[in-house]
């Protein structure tokens, strides 16, 4: 089931990816489209972001925590203690990232690295202290910190950190200088993309949801069960019943809060509140479409594709650099946002036979197997 979901969430990531134009937002001008072009463009780009913006991404969180739980605890039944073993683990997932980060100016696993830390400070804990955790952190204190002193004392509106070092990226992007693309996204873009977690209230979310994934491998709430079923029907109805007012709070705020220093933590606890419940909602969705319907079928070809998730992830942005980006094809003023779906599309279509005959013959994908073999270096 972890494997079925982990593959929607990175089919998800992928053609999002790919009408975002791997970040570089460049694209055709649409003076000469006909109207009802144009429209589609809106509607594609407006149905995917409410399926998958900051929801795939979530439930690649929540599932990086139930890998962490699956670990620990298989380690801690022999007798052995796991948490140096990860913190070595997230080093070797920091460095690999560094590939993705080469050729992607939105890299997210070196978030995850430096966010996984916080699973082994917390895994020894009981499951009512780590869920007080997870949801102080999902409540975004530091955001409540600004909105209380914005009302204290006031502000001036924030400043966005991470706009000169999008500013830098951008410029080189559309060039077709490989090495200083390179040079760019290692630096510029990784700053900018932390910057940009940060600022948008990605990093306690993260934590949270790591935790979550945690507790939800110690309670078996994958598991198919009539309590369980039963469960997801109550928490995707209570989703989906939480979604809509506080989308209603988050698309209001702007137009009642004229200050900023106070409005944009405001929109930020409400928006990643919002996406959050979405996205429990949609996870119990899958859940029960997985276990009680004929979908089944649909995730179980999935599976193979979530088994390596990490090399498609890599790969997906090696790829679509090499589309979009100006050292390769530089399709980026060429396609449109629909037909940038539809190159995100093939490519996961490509990477899932690929992956199912990749582990026809091998236990674990590439960049798995370096993970896995990293992770237990020095050990017998």
């Amino acid at each position: 089931m972890a494997d079925a979901l982990r593959g929607l969430a990175v089919m998800g990531i992928v053609v999002l990816h790919s009408i975002e134009h791997f970040n570089f937002y460049s694209y055709p001008p649409t003076d000469a489209m006909p109207v009802w072009l144009r429209f589609v463009d809106s509607a594609v780009w407006d149905s995917l972001f409410f399926l998958f913006g900051g929801k795939a991404y979530a439930v690649f969180a929540l599932l990086f925590g139930l890998s962490f739980y699956i670990m620990e605890s298989g380690a801690r039944r022999r007798g052995e203690d796991f948490r140096l073993r990860f913190c070595w683990r997230m080093v070797a997932l920091l460095a690999i990232a560094q590939l993705n980060a080469a050729f992607f100016t939105a890299e997210v696993l070196v978030l995850y690295a430096l966010v996984g830390f916080v699973l082994p400070l917390v895994c020894r804990l009981n499951n009512r202290a780590v869920m007080a955790l997870a949801v102080v952190c999902m409540l975004q204190p530091v955001e409540w910190a600004k909105v209380a002193m914005a009302l204290a004392v006031g502000g001036d509106a924030p400043v966005a950190l991470d706009a000169q070092w999008w500013g830098t990226c951008y410029e080189a992007l559309p060039k077709r200088d490989f090495v200083n693309m390179v040079r760019v996204n290692l630096v510029e873009g990784q700053l900018a993309s932390l910057a940009w977690a940060w600022e948008n209230a990605r990093m306690f979310q993260t934590a949270s949801l790591f935790m979550l994934g945690m507790l939800a491998g110690r309670v078996g709430f994958f598991a198919d069960t009539a309590e369980n079923r039963r469960l997801w029907i109550v928490l995707c109805g209570a989703a989906v019943a939480a979604y809509f007012p506080l989308r209603g709070l988050a698309d209001m705020l702007p137009n009642f809060v004229a200050d900023a220093a106070l409005r944009k933590p405001l929109v930020l606890i409400a928006s990643s509140l919002m996406k959050f419940s979405l996205m429990g909602a949609e996870v119990c969705a899958v859940l029960l479409l997985f276990y009680a319907t004929r979908a089944q079928a649909f995730m179980r070809w999935l599976m193979p594709y979530g088994r390596m998730s990490l090399t498609n992830y890599v790969s997906q942005s090696i790829v679509g650099s090499a589309l979009f980006y100006g050292w390769g094809f530089a399709l980026h003023d060429d396609l449109p946002i629909w037909a940038s779906a539809l190159v995100g599309v093939a490519i996961f279509v490509a990477q899932a036979y690929a992956c199912r005959w990749w582990l026809a013959h091998y236990a674990r994908g590439p960049l798995e197997t370096l993970w896995r073999k990293i992770t237990w270096l020095g050990k017998r």
